[in-house]
């Protein structure tokens, strides 16, 4: 049986947008290394997923993080 080639899964496609937002980026962040792009990505995406994760405690436990609930328990 003959290997079938792999296809990519997502061809992603560098339009002028996201080719600028990338310069951006590399000016911002002063990006040289694997190192330094791991160190912008923990900084864009830190905040954001801290966000995300209280939102769905929030919405799992019915109340906002510092607001108090019907019962005596509170976190």
């Amino acid at each position: 049986m003959a290997r079938r080639e792999k296809q990519p899964v997502h061809k992603v496609v560098m339009t002028e947008g996201k080719r600028n937002i990338v310069h951006q980026l590399l000016e911002e962040y002063d990006i040289q290394t694997a190192e330094d792009i791991q160190e912008a990505l923990k900084d864009l995406l830190g905040s954001t997923l801290k966000e995300m994760m209280e939102a769905e405690m929030d919405e799992h436990l019915g109340y906002g993080r510092s607001e108090r609930s019907d019962s005596d328990d509170y976190r």
